[in-house]
């Protein structure tokens, strides 16, 4: 593993390393083996799924305990289709030496259609991680063949996608969670706006001059949910259990317990329209609550360009908080969960008001430090190419990570994240996980029509930590939903939930991270799994990679 305390730029500029203790980052994607461009095909009809592609999964697919790297691409317009090797998807194995091996011929996962995202999920229970990509065309499933290769069962699923008047809905994320509690993973599909290639509006007063549209030229959709029969197939329930009836611009898709009653609730983030809050009411109907909530719109009570989202416990108060991103002018809005159902946003009060200047895409809620605080990053880059763009703004955009600061507040200290940090690019996916198990949390970030990006963690300092790889038997077996409360040493507490979805089109590292700060040793492991089922493990040693597998009871 490198350790580096200078910085030479490539104009032969010394820069001063990160001190101690500072969130640091070194981009190592090409050294890896991972060479890999996200091609959208961009066209002078400007069609709108040109500015999104595309999403990125961490997943072990061959369970050797190391994360491998999964990319979605476009394809050809006006086909839709990966009508030649650059548009394809690309699976990236972890050859568990700092490199990587791109395997997608081998595994079968290139894809068909126009990617956009792709979600990680067991859903047939196995032990073996499959992938769901979600496409402007058809959706795919690939199921794990516990051999290195991969098997499209989509038709078999009934997993393809939503329609609506009789066309496929262009999709672009998804979420694996049991949001019944019955032990199988169902499916939620964020669905994005009624589209027709080379069919865009003119949205501009030269009508000979064409420019990508502002998401108001289009019109909504609902969002898909499919219901897991425990067969190999699904049933699409979003009529039965309310999520069909609500139309929005679906970016990002995640989950989380936000009231504690047990079941998994859906955040979904729209683009320049009212946000989605999908309450779920004991595991057979859902209810649309974002607005009585408080995380339809930011205290502007005007909807932004929503992009991104993670739902997770930033303040360690046991209640999982809501971040998404959006475009310049508007800020990445932070909402702090109050209990009883409610959130207030607290993007001001906690230092994020410098959001207002980034555009940003997906984004994490992570501790990158160890420290016992999570941390949040943001994958930036402008959604319009510098033809369609003022001089005031710019396309490219470095990324940014905020540390906590342990008292509700964060600090920018992307400056201090090291040199590689500070480069520009469309950036669009990210995912989150630890590529190396050294227990420092790296992210994967994908780039619109550039080379993609590894930001491994390199950060310095003796902080502590651990990594919990949780198995369901009872619960399904990812262990999705699975909520967690250690309590180090020091008598802090922290709150976690098992999920691999994050931010825009992407999914993260099922495996639970938590910082340890100071702390050797974990007082106490607190799981209340899916299926209602308690579990306490007491006195467990830092720095490790733990698997817990859930109890008979």
């Amino acid at each position: 593993m490198k350790r580096w305390s200078l910085i030479v730029t490539a104009a032969g500029v010394l820069l001063a390393a990160p001190a101690a203790g500072i969130i640091a980052f070194e981009e190592i994607a090409e050294r890896s083996g991972l060479i890999f461009t996200a091609n959208s095909c961009p066209t002078p009809n400007k069609n709108q799924p040109e500015t999104m592609v595309a999403g990125v999964a961490l997943l072990d697919y061959d369970n050797d305990g190391y994360l491998d790297v999964y990319l979605v691409n476009g394809a050809a317009i006006p086909s839709l289709k990966k009508e030649s090797p650059k548009y394809w998807n690309r699976l990236f194995h972890n050859n568990r030496d700092g490199t990587f091996t791109d395997v997608t011929e081998k595994a079968g996962v290139a894809g068909e259609g126009y990617g956009m995202g792709v979600a990680v999920g067991d859903f047939d229970n196995d032990g073996w991680p499959d992938l769901y990509v979600v496409n402007v065309t058809k959706n795919q499933l690939f199921r794990n063949n516990h051999d290195g290769t991969f098997t499209d069962v989509t038709d078999r699923a009934h997993v393809g996608g939503g329609m609506l008047d009789g066309k496929k809905m262009w999709s672009v994320s998804a979420v694996w969670l049991d949001y019944n509690n019955d032990g199988l993973l169902d499916l939620f599909v964020s669905n994005y706006c009624k589209w027709e290639v080379n069919q865009d509006p003119v949205c501009r007063a030269n009508p000979t001059t064409r420019s990508y549209c502002h998401p108001k030229y289009y019109q909504p959709l609902p969002n898909t949910l499919y219901r897991n029969n425990g067969d190999g197939t699904f049933t699409d329930v979003s009529a039965e259990t309310g999520i069909g009836k609500h139309f929005g611009k679906g970016m990002g898709a995640v989950i989380a317990d936000y009231d504690g009653d047990g079941f998994m609730d859906v955040f979904v983030p729209n683009d320049n329209m009212p946000n989605f809050l999908f309450h779920n009411i004991g595991g057979k109907k859902f209810e649309e609550v974002a607005l009585e909530s408080g995380v339809a719109y930011p205290q502007s009570a005007n909807a932004v360009s929503s992009m991104g989202a993670d739902f997770k416990d930033v303040w360690n108060d046991g209640k999982p908080d809501i971040w998404h991103t959006a475009t310049e002018n508007e800020s990445f809005p932070l909402y702090r969960n109050r209990g009883e159902g409610a959130f207030w946003e607290v993007t001001d009060q906690s230092m994020l008001g410098g959001t207002r200047d980034m555009s940003g895409w997906s984004n994490g809620i992570f501790d990158f430090d160890n420290d016992g605080w999570k941390d949040l990053f943001a994958a930036r880059g402008n959604v319009l190419d510098n033809v369609a763009l003022t001089s005031s703004r710019t396309y490219g955009e470095n990324n940014a990570v905020f540390r906590n600061l342990a008292n509700g507040k964060f600090r920018d200290v992307s400056a201090e994240a090291g040199a590689d940090f500070q480069k520009t690019a469309p950036h669009r996916g990210a995912a989150f996980g630890d590529l190396d198990n050294d227990g420092r949390v790296d992210a994967v970030v994908t780039v619109l029509n550039g080379q993609m990006k590894y930001f491994h963690n390199v950060t310095e300092n003796r902080n502590h930590w651990i990594l919990l790889k949780l198995v369901g038997t009872k619960s399904n077996r990812m262990a999705i939903g699975a909520q967690i409360r250690i309590t180090t040493g020091d008598n802090l507490r922290q709150y976690n939930q098992v999920t691999t979805a994050c931010g825009y089109a992407s999914a993260s590292d099922s495996r639970v991270h938590f910082g340890l700060g100071a702390s050797k040793i974990i007082r106490e492991i607190d799981i209340k799994w899916p299926s209602r089922i308690h579990q306490v493990l007491r006195d467990v040693p830092a720095d490790q990679i733990l698997t817990i597998k859930e109890p008979a009871q």
